[in-house]
């Protein structure tokens, strides 16, 4: 195998594909990158066998040439090392052979490397999946979809499924859950698909769908995303991301949803965020991050957090509208402001069915995300 290639084609596309070498590989093949080398372009692999991503980088493109190849070939190189080296190479060219037994060597400038290279052979076979349906959503949206839902996935390895975000599609429609137990978050969209195809009980963990929107480009590009029995492809452009569908059977979150209320409040969001914001300073102090909220006879909220060992803070702010039952309630302050930096809303709405029920948060603005805290069982 031998080729010259862009610095920067290659750098871009070797730190798309790292994100899914393993960095503690239980066999050392897991913990590279594979270069396939044709006269097409060439095609840079990685997979710790739970995620794997391909990028594919053509010899020309728009009548630039990115790559001369003089002998197709393949091989695996240390993801870590190759993708430190390649950053910090001096020039614009990048000369990578191989020789036999894999050795290879990559010319830069005056920089000469030499790397032992392992038999692309051994590597993993990506999943093969049959591309009938597809689903297609602008990047932006999948994006802002994985925001608002991740943080509420459970964080325990006691409970893999939780772990992830519920994905179902109907009728058009597609929705992602999250929860750990504590909280649920919820957000739905219209998407592009062919009629009648549906899915559901299509768990994705969070940390995957966190490193997949990392790769999503900024611009409004175009989503394919394809659902197989174990797998789900999504397609980016030149690269291509494979991910396991989680094990297991996701819990059926919607009878924990009031649909009544006994207090409703409808508050500025910008202003509730920074007054729990100060509270939290206080209640992290004491470990516990327990916020309090009592409504007040004028129609006001008083918001207060304590420290035995700092003191208390107090704050009211006006709410926007009130109706219902006097209340006082207790929650985890972190936790509603996860759910407050990334409500898309001006305004938000809260619902209250008693200080032991779940607490209902949804935007002003749009019925397409919601979320639940479960207060503490404490009012003092």
């Amino acid at each position: 195998m031998k080729l010259s290639i862009s610095k920067n084609e290659l750098n871009d596309a070797i730190q798309q594909v790292a994100k899914a070498a393993s960095s503690r590989p239980t066999i050392p093949i897991l913990g590279g990158i594979k270069i396939e080398v044709t006269h097409l372009g060439v095609t840079l692999t990685a997979s710790d066998t739970d995620i794997s991503i391909q990028s594919f980088i053509p010899v020309e493109r728009d009548q630039y040439v990115i790559a001369h190849v003089d002998k197709p070939g393949s091989v695996v190189l240390p993801a870590k090392f190759f993708v430190e080296i390649i950053k910090k190479l001096p020039s614009d060219q990048v000369l990578i052979e191989v020789n036999s037994n894999f050795q290879t060597i990559i010319r830069s400038g005056s920089t000469e490397i030499q790397m032992v290279g392992l038999d692309p052979e051994e590597f993993p076979v990506l999943p093969s999946i049959e591309q009938n349906d597809v689903l297609q959503m602008p990047g932006d949206l999948l994006r802002a979809m994985i925001r608002q839902t991740v943080l509420a996935a459970s964080t325990s390895e006691q409970t893999p499924i939780l772990t992830g975000v519920l994905w179902s599609l109907a009728e058009g429609e597609l929705k992602f859950v999250a929860t750990d137990r504590h909280r649920l978050a919820s957000r739905t969209a219209q998407v592009d698909t062919v009629p009648d195809y549906k899915f559901n009980n299509i768990v994705i963990s969070a940390k995957t769908l966190i490193e997949l929107s990392k790769l999503v480009p900024e611009q409004n590009t175009l989503v394919d995303i394809v659902v197989a029995d174990n797998q789900v492809l999504f397609k980016l452009g030149n690269v291509l991301f494979f991910t396991r569908i989680l094990d297991g059977t996701y819990p059926d979150t919607s009878k924990i949803i009031p649909q009544t209320f006994k207090t409703e409040l409808v508050l500025d969001t910008k202003n509730v965020m920074d007054a729990i914001d100060r509270a939290y300073l206080m209640s992290r102090e004491e470990k516990t991050n327990i916020v309090r909220l009592m409504t007040l006879e004028d129609g006001s909220i008083e918001i207060s957090s304590s420290s035995t060992e700092l003191g208390r803070v107090t704050e009211q702010l006006e709410a926007k509208e009130f109706n219902g039952d006097p209340l006082r309630i207790a929650f985890n302050s972190k936790y509603m402001l996860d759910v407050l930096k990334v409500i898309d809303s001006e305004q938000l709405f809260i619902g209250f069915t008693g200080a032991m029920s779940p607490i209902i948060i949804r935007p002003i603005d749009h019925a397409y995300s919601m979320y639940v805290i479960l207060p503490y069982r404490t009012t003092g």
